[in-house]
Order: C-alpha cells, then sequence, then structure tokens
C-alpha cells in the first residue's frame, strides 16, 4: 500500500487554493446584486476548512512522488475538485440535484462543456463565473499536468513529450520554471482574449467569461444561444482564432518567446492539426455552399470554420444546430470530436500526435513487408519512436474505442436512443461538449438524461481528460499491493 500522506496533503492546498477563489464570484455576485454571494461564501469557507485540515493531518517529511503516488494524485486531484466545485450549483440559486451539480462540475474542471443548466440568460452573475473559472482552472491544470505528470507516467505516448519539456537548456531547466511560464503565458493570451471580445461588442463580463471558456478550449457560455447570442461575426473569427491558440502546445510559445519564431510552423504536431482543420473547413464549406444554396459562400465559410475548429479543439461552442446540415457533416464533425488537439494543450480529445505516430508505424510495418530485409525507423518531429512509445500508443486507441464503445452500449442499456447514447460517449470521452441529435446536440441540453447516465458520463469525462490509463490503473489489485 503507497503512503497517502503526500496525494492527501497535495489535495488539501489545492482545495485551499480553490476556496480562495470561490471568493471571485462571491464579489461578482455582491456587485450586481444578485443573491447567490453568501453560498459562495459558505461554500468557501467550508472548502477552506476542509482543505487546510487535509493539509495539517499530512504535515510532516513529505517524501519525493513516487510513481504509483503520482497515479492517485493526478486521478484524485480531478475527483475532489469536482465534489467541492459542485457544492454552490446545488447550494445557490440554480438549486441542482447533487448528481446535476456534480456533472456541471465535472464537465467544467475537465474543459468538456456539457451543461444541464436551463436559462442560463437569466443565470446568476456568479453561478456563470464559477463555471468559466472552472474551466479554465481546468484548462491550466491539463497543461501542467500534460508537460510535467503524464510524460513521467508514459502514457498513451507522451512520453514523447518529456524530453522536449525537460531536455537541459533547450526551454527551462526545471518543470516548476516551466510551470510558472506557461501560466504567464496563458494569462495573457486570456487577457488578449478578453481585450478582443470586449472592442467586438461583449460586455465587460461576458468578455471575461467567454474569454476564459475559449482560450481553456473548454466552451461553457453565459448564454443559452452561445455565440450565437451575440449576432457578430467578426467575434466568431475572433474566437475561432483563440481556440486555435489554445490548441497549441505552451511549449511551444516559451520557445517562441525565447526567439525561436519558427518553432511552431516546424512542429509535425502543429502542422498536422492545421492541416485537418483545413481539410475539414474546406470540405464543409463546400458542402454546406451547395446543400444549402440561399447561404453565401463566405457566410458558409464563417459557420463551418467556427464550428469545426470549436468541435476539432474539444471546446463545444455553437453557432448552429450543425447537426441537421446533412449526414456527410454529422460524420465529419463526428470524426473531429475524436480527433482533438495538440499534446500539451488545453484541448481534448486522442490528440493529433498519436494518430501521427499510428501513420508512421503503420507505414513502417508495410514497408517491412514489402522489404523484409530493410531497416525501417518511425520518426517523429525529427527523432527515432521506439517500439514501447509505439506500443503505448496503440494501447492507447485500443482502450479508448473500448471504453468508449463499452460507455454507449451501457448508455443504450438504460434507455438513451443510439444517436443520443453513441454522441454522448463520444462527448464525454473526447471532452468536447455538445453531442449530436435533439436532447444532446447542438441546441440541447444533458439535463433530460437520468441521473445514472450523467454519472457515467462524469467517469468518462474524467477517463478522457486523464488519458484512461491514469484512471484505470487504480482498479488493478496489483497497483495497490507493497
Amino acid at each position: 500500500m503507497p503512503d497517502l500522506k503526500p496525494v492527501v496533503f497535495v489535495n488539501g492546498v489545492i482545495l485551499s487554493v480553490l476556496a480562495l477563489i470561490m471568493l471571485a464570484p462571491a464579489a461578482v455576485d455582491a456587485s450586481f446584486g444578485d443573491d447567490d454571494w453568501p453560498v459562495f461564501l459558505l461554500c468557501s469557507g467550508l472548502t477552506l476548512f476542509i482543505g487546510v485540515g487535509m493539509a495539517l493531518a499530512s504535515r510532516g517529511n513529505r517524501p519525493q512522488l513516487e510513481l504509483r503516488q503520482a497515479f492517485i494524485l493526478t486521478a484524485t486531484v480531478w475527483v475532489v475538485l469536482a465534489i467541492f466545485s459542485a457544492l454552490p450549483f446545488t447550494l445557490g440559486s440554480t438549486q441542482l440535484s447533487y448528481t446535476d451539480a456534480f456533472f456541471e462540475a465535472m464537465s467544467g474542471i475537465t474543459t468538456t462543456g456539457s451543461t444541464v443548466i436551463v436559462g442560463l440568460d437569466g443565470t446568476a452573475h456568479g453561478i456563470l463565473l464559477w463555471r468559466a473559472l472552472l474551466q479554465w482552472l481546468g484548462g491550466i491544470g491539463i497543461i501542467v499536468t500534460a508537460i510535467s505528470v503524464l510524460p513521467m507516467l508514459r502514457i498513451g505516448g507522451m512520453q514523447l513529450f518529456k524530453i522536449e519539456a525537460f531536455e537541459t537548456d533547450k526551454v527551462l531547466p526545471r518543470a516548476a520554471q516551466i510551470a510558472g511560464q506557461i501560466v504567464a503565458v496563458y494569462i495573457f493570451v486570456t487577457v488578449l482574449a478578453v481585450a478582443t471580445y470586449f472592442l467586438l461588442g461583449m460586455s465587460a463580463f461576458d468578455a471575461v467569461a467567454h474569454a476564459m471558456t475559449t482560450v481553456s478550449t473548454a466552451g461553457y457560455s453565459t448564454r443559452d444561444a452561445s455565440f450565437a447570442a451575440f449576432h457578430e461575426p467578426a467575434l466568431e473569427w475572433a474566437a475561432s482564432l483563440f481556440m486555435v491558440l489554445g490548441s497549441m502546445p505552451f511549449v511551444l510559445y516559451l520557445r517562441s518567446l525565447q526567439g525561436d519564431w519558427s518553432t511552431l510552423l516546424r512542429d509535425e504536431q502543429v502542422r498536422g492539426m492545421l492541416s485537418i482543420m483545413a481539410v475539414a473547413i474546406a470540405a464543409l464549406t463546400l458542402w454546406l455552399f451547395f446543400t444549402m444554396s440561399h447561404l453565401p459562400l463566405l457566410d458558409a465559410l464563417r459557420l463551418t470554420t467556427f464550428n469545426a475548429i470549436s468541435i476539432m479543439t474539444g471546446t463545444g461552442y455553437a453557432t448552429t444546430s450543425f447537426d441537421l446540415w446533412g449526414g456527410f457533416a454529422v460524420a465529419v464533425f463526428f470524426l473531429l470530436m475524436f480527433i482533438g488537439g495538440c499534446a500539451g494543450s488545453t484541448s481534448c480529445g486522442i490528440k493529433v500526435f498519436r494518430f501521427q505516430v499510428l501513420y508512421a508505424t503503420s507505414m513502417t510495418q508495410l514497408k517491412r513487408l514489402m522489404q523484409p530485409s530493410g531497416v525501417f525507423l518511425v520518426n517523429y518531429n525529427g527523432r527515432p519512436v521506439t517500439d514501447q512509445v509505439s506500443a503505448s500508443v496503440m494501447s492507447f486507441f485500443f482502450l479508448f474505442i473500448f471504453c468508449f464503445a463499452v460507455l454507449a452500449a451501457i448508455l443504450g442499456a438504460i434507455g438513451l436512443d443510439f444517436v443520443t447514447a453513441v454522441s454522448s460517449a463520444a462527448t464525454a470521452m473526447a471532452n468536447v461538449g455538445p453531442g449530436l441529435g435533439p436532447i444532446v446536440g447542438p441546441a440541447g441540453n444533458f439535463s433530460p438524461l437520468p441521473d445514472s447516465a450523467k454519472w457515467l458520463l462524469s467517469a468518462g469525462m474524467l477517463l478522457g481528460r486523464l488519458e484512461i490509463f491514469t484512471v484505470l490503473v487504480l482498479f488493478m489489485p496489483s497497483f495497490w499491493r507493497s
């Protein structure tokens, strides 16, 4: 049995920080005259009390985290945050059941963007800000996890990025320094998004909330109609740009700031992501233009650009019911859900680099079949890919599809129709947000789903966000043996 004191200590510290962050929506509620500010103060006090208690109870000599402790910490942090982040949703004016509140909090902290709240236009400002804050915190949390923890755990090929992130004199010498620099870049991009949205017509509050959920590629909005409520094409183009910025590796931004401005364009993962986006946008634009003859080409381009980028990056904003565009469009959007953005970014999904490694491995195997005596190596970003990495990536693909299929089958067994079950499972595992169909589609909401489905989807969000292995390994009996 691993020593859990370091895990409890870190969870206590993070809960204490969460409690302090709850004061922000309390202040906003008070300034707007909403009634939820005492609720946020109460939740903050309770969370702080438990967080400090956990930290004090586990204080003392805390050795450096071992491998098993790192696995436990990575999984428990997200669960503990969701448990306490749900409190304002169930105690505040939204008066959600705890099941709905936990679903909303887990969707927020994992930057999924699926929601059960109906009537966002009339929801208290503090609740709206709290949703945005959860997604913003989840975005920076997954970046730091992806560059510091997942490579160490060798999750799904993420060990490819351990050398890039921590090699001496390449970026910064230590993980803490990298994390600090990335947080600074993250804040800068968020502030830039706030200023851009405000100048393009959003109110100050809407600009702040949407900037946080755009840069984190998360998707919560302050309006039921999402970005369509603002009726401003320039806002959609600006949001498309910031969603792309959020889905690129933040470590590469640090290299760019150090003078290597070509690093983003030379990175295979970035080029692959932009290429897939361009092909999908071009195909969808032509499809929409020719199937909806009344729609001007520029409007078709704007609609497809915004919605395709939103789905592929896992943001989940929607400006139209794209699931009504026809079978071809639905198939493209369904595939984009799984692809995702770049590793080391806020985006979700399987990640582009895994598709690239899988393709390179497959091509190498074909060459070996044709020339059995030849020597062929798998390369990625100019570096050789070991058999261990290739096996890790293929294992990730298998487990991802397996978990998705099992989740979809269980959702179907509890009464969901085929489209709702399959798209809900896909959007949870890929952390996208909206599904397909009249219930959970872009114009729908997850509130009609039964409680059992919401708990299952919450588990699916956690699995997808933490790259599956991190969670599943905890269910192996051998993991807990001394």
